[in-house]
């Protein structure tokens, strides 16, 4: 397939001017490779491992959820030299999907609303709303055992589920939430001041973890090879 033909269908998928402002010049084809796509890698970063692997696995381009260039450079060092190098000696394409794919149709949060089951969903301006039925222990296991609940000792379900991929513990978000009947919310990336502020109890996840089963979807949905690249964690007692 043609290069710009590739790009139309990925931006059929998630329109790019449904991406926050903040993505200007961030999302989209990002590093130009070869003029004809055949094979292609999907992966949530495109850090150098996800990087070396594509090229090894011979992709032509690589989507990926969070662009790895995003501020302003004056050089070119460390893992983002590893990254543009791979990328350009394979002639690999790289292509961002942003705040357009959180909101897309079957995007991050459609996927992640999918995982836990939700049922009866209201979209948010940034997020789904449903009925989970799944006790907390089985949504931790679904996450990938990545679960703190903030202000929620009594949380029982089925709850009203508020889920939003990335960090998305904003307080004009939760509180919508809250007034569209949300019971509880889950992100990542919680801040203390917003856990205190908090209308709703809070399940605090990774940012992993809620993404990457949207970039997952998505390879598996279009026929790409899905690389996974889980940040190290450990939990100690």
């Amino acid at each position: 397939m043609e290069r710009h033909r590739f790009i139309e269908e990925l931006e059929a998928i998630a329109p790019p001017q449904a991406a926050d402002e903040y993505d200007e010049g961030r999302i989209g084809l990002i590093v130009e490779g070869v003029g004809e796509i055949g094979r292609v890698a999907c992966a949530l970063d495109a850090t150098p491992p996800v990087v070396l692997r594509a090229a090894e696995l011979g992709a032509d381009a690589l989507v990926v959820h969070h662009t790895p260039i995003w501020d302003p450079v004056t050089r070119v060092e460390g893992g983002l030299a590893r990254v543009l190098g791979t990328a350009l000696s394979a002639g690999m394409n790289v292509y961002v999907m942003h705040s357009n794919f959180d909101r897309a149709p079957g995007g991050i949060n459609d996927a992640l609303a999918d995982l836990l089951g939700l049922r009866d969903r209201v979209r948010l301006s940034l997020g789904v709303l449903g009925t989970c039925a799944l006790a907390l222990e089985e949504v931790s296991s679904r996450l990938g055992g990545a679960l703190r609940v903030w202000g929620g000792e009594a949380v029982r379900s089925p709850l009203r589920l508020a889920v939003a991929g990335g960090s998305a513990f904003d307080l004009p978000l939760i509180r919508e939430a809250a007034e569209a009947g949300a019971t509880a919310y889950l992100s990542a990336e919680l801040k203390h001041s917003v856990a205190r502020l908090s209308p709703l109890p809070l399940l605090e996840s990774t940012h992993y973890a809620l993404e990457a089963p949207g970039m997952r979807a998505l390879a598996a949905w279009q026929g790409w090879a899905f690389i996974e690249d889980p940040p190290s964690l450990i939990t100690v007692p």
